[in-house]
């Protein structure tokens, strides 16, 4: 009997089945893991993933590169009202449009990768401008192969695959990952793998756009973040930067801001970032390595309901400038034939005030009450 529900093995005759002994194993640490597969419109033929651990639930995509959907905490809802209203197949996801924004036709989730070949702006050929990379990158929008779900007699559960960006000729590099929960935890843990599949070297960059709002989000809400440099991307950016970390209501006709940083970290390298509601009294916090992700951006985006009122907490390998102008500045992961980069990443909610106290007091820790260097303008070094 095999605590392991392998998806890949199912056939037109015993589709969805669940092995005897991985059922009564979740059931053991009250873990259990839905499948789903959704019919008509934009979301036709996208697969599901539904974890329930206790209060806390999350679900998984499949279909769209393993992003993570939605969270949930009893009824709080972790995640954010997008107007695309998907989870959309990426078969209705223009990645090749000529603006180079058709990645935007499909933005819906809680958690989405951005890469792996780019992670950036849109950037165009100068002397043809055609189109070399869109918005993002592919690798959200790529369908997850060899989906495992594991969970071992202490309880964890784990939900495995792999998402391959090739074309031939051009481009061969995978994303293994892993999303793990233990029994009674209020969130979960990536271990994301970059896997150069050719025989030649290749570059990738990754960032995980990690998107949330109400009722997180509203008005007074705020980041807490260990920053020891932070930079305005834009010129708008730039006449917020005061009040970079704050949060106003939704507004209409809001123009979105992106602040670049870099983080102070324990000895380890290990980090986190924090969005807690106005009252903090509830909190999401994304902890992460810097020897892996090195560079963090918040993206403000208090548009109105209707148009997507959002905030991004998002670590990466790099800014999300254009690849070329990232490539010049060395901040492209450069992989040897065969070689994997390994990245790990966390997501935790905190359900009352003392929790999130918690964490603003472990984030307090990191910069041990050294102030921020903040540029007042846009840095040529850092934005393009």
């Amino acid at each position: 009997m095999s605590n392991r529900w392998i998806l890949s093995e199912y056939d037109v005759e015993s589709p969805f089945q669940q092995p005897a002994q991985f059922l009564k194993t979740a059931k053991e640490h009250g873990l259990s893991v839905t499948h789903t597969r959704m019919f008509g419109g934009r979301r036709d033929g996208v697969e599901l993933l539904t974890v329930q651990n206790g209060d806390f639930s999350f679900t998984t995509i499949p279909t769209r590169g393993m992003g993570i959907h939605q969270a949930k905490y009893g009824e709080t809802r972790i995640g954010w009202n997008s107007p695309i209203e998907g989870p959309v197949h990426p078969q209705f996801v223009p990645l090749s449009d000529p603006s180079g924004l058709g990645w935007l036709d499909g933005m819906d989730e809680l958690i989405v990768r951005c890469g792996l070949e780019s992670n950036g702006a849109p950037e165009f050929d100068a002397e043809t401008g055609r189109l070399k990379y869109g918005l993002h990158g592919r690798i959200a929008n790529q369908p997850t192969e060899d989906v495992v779900v594991d969970v071992s007699d202490a309880g964890e559960m784990c939900i495995s695959g792999e998402v391959r960006e090739s074309r031939f000729l051009c481009y061969n590099v995978a994303l293994k990952t892993e999303i793990r929960t233990k029994a009674g935890e209020n969130g979960f843990r990536i271990r994301d793998q970059i896997v150069n599949r050719s025989a030649q070297p290749s570059m990738a960059q990754m960032l995980y756009h990690i998107n949330m709002g109400a009722p997180i989000l509203g008005e007074g809400a705020s980041v807490v973040c260990p920053a020891t440099e932070i930079c305005p991307r834009t010129d708008v950016a730039a006449a917020g930067i005061e009040n970079w970390s704050t949060y106003d209501a939704p507004t209409t006709g809001y123009q979105e801001q992106v602040f670049f940083f870099q983080l102070a970290a324990d000895e380890a390298g290990q980090t986190c970032a924090l969005l807690k509601n106005a009252a903090g009294d509830q909190g999401v916090s994304v902890h992460f390595n810097i020897q892996q992700l090195p560079y963090f951006i918040v993206w403000k985006n208090t548009a109105a309901e209707a148009d997507g009122y959002v905030t991004g907490l998002e670590p990466a390998t790099n800014f999300p400038n254009p690849r070329s102008f990232e490539e010049k500045h060395g901040r492209v992961l450069q992989l040897a034939p065969g070689q994997t980069y390994e990245i790990d990443l966390g997501l935790q909610f905190h359900p009352d005030a003392a929790s999130v106290a918690a964490i603003e007091e472990k984030i307090a820790g990191l910069t041990k009450g050294t102030e921020a260097k903040v540029h007042t303008s846009p840095q040529a070094n850092w934005c393009s």
